[in-house]
Order: C-alpha cells, then sequence, then structure tokens
C-alpha cells in the first residue's frame, strides 16, 4: 500500500528532527526529549513534532521552550537535507500518550495488590479454626 504525500512528508520530517534534536542541538534541555511523531496537514503548510520529555514538569516545559526556539534551524535543516518544494513549519507539541499509558499501568498494578490483598484476607478469615483456637474462645 502506498503512503499519501502529507504521510511520507511526516515520516521523512520525523527521521530528521529526531537526527537535529539528539545529535546537533547543542541545548541540555533537550537531552531528554524523544521525537514521538509527526503529522504533516493536507497542504503541507504545517507539521505538528510531537514529542516525550523525561523529567520533571518543569524541565519539560524549558525542553518544550528550547525545541520552540530551536524550530527556524530545525527547519532550516530539514531544507537543506530534504529536497522538499516546501518546508512545513514545525509546531512542537508534548506527547502525553506514554505518560497516561504509564499512570493507567500503575493504577492497574495497584487495583489488582489490592484485590489480592483482600482476597488473602477473606480466605484467612474462612479458614477452618484449630480446636486450640475454639477453647482460647
Amino acid at each position: 500500500m502506498r503512503l499519501h504525500r502529507p504521510e511520507r512528508v511526516a515520516e521523512l520530517v520525523r527521521e530528521e528532527v529526531m537526527q537535529i534534536v539528539g545529535y546537533e542541538l547543542d541545548d541540555p534541555r533537550v537531552e531528554m526529549v524523544t521525537v514521538t511523531d509527526v503529522r504533516v496537514s493536507s497542504d503541507l503548510r504545517d507539521a505538528s513534532v510531537y514529542v516525550t520529555i523525561a523529567g520533571t514538569e518543569r524541565e519539560a516545559r524549558l525542553a518544550l521552550a528550547a525545541l520552540r526556539e530551536a524550530a527556524p534551524y530545525i527547519r532550516q535543516q530539514i531544507a537543506l537535507e530534504l529536497s522538499l518544494r516546501r518546508v512545513p513549519h514545525l509546531h512542537f507539541v508534548r506527547d502525553t500518550e506514554g505518560e497516561r499509558a504509564e499512570r493507567v499501568g500503575t493504577l492497574l498494578y495497584q487495583l489488582e495488590t489490592e484485590r489480592r490483598v483482600e482476597k488473602s484476607d477473606d480466605m484467612e478469615e474462612d479458614a477452618p479454626r484449630s480446636a486450640s483456637d475454639e477453647r482460647t474462645r
């Protein structure tokens, strides 16, 4: 199956942005940034670059600010590397899907642990008492 042009451009832009952010930017604020997805508009003028950022909320805000400041440079590098008639304007967006999935996983684990504890408590209450237990009552 052949990809549509915006999807092909999005994949090319994603690969380039990953290279530039990972190896060319010297800003320490972007060290913990991972490019997860790029979505290009149908007219190829705009691209939303989704990134995950490890660290605190403050570090994430600083990293997004650094990426937004570097957007013209990144766009220029993309223009040099890719032979596109029009290089899309880059809009960096924090991808919180992974964080939400991790949070859901943690909650499910906690629920399962609580369920096991309740089940073991119920089993202890239902366990037959020994004769010595009966005499102490």
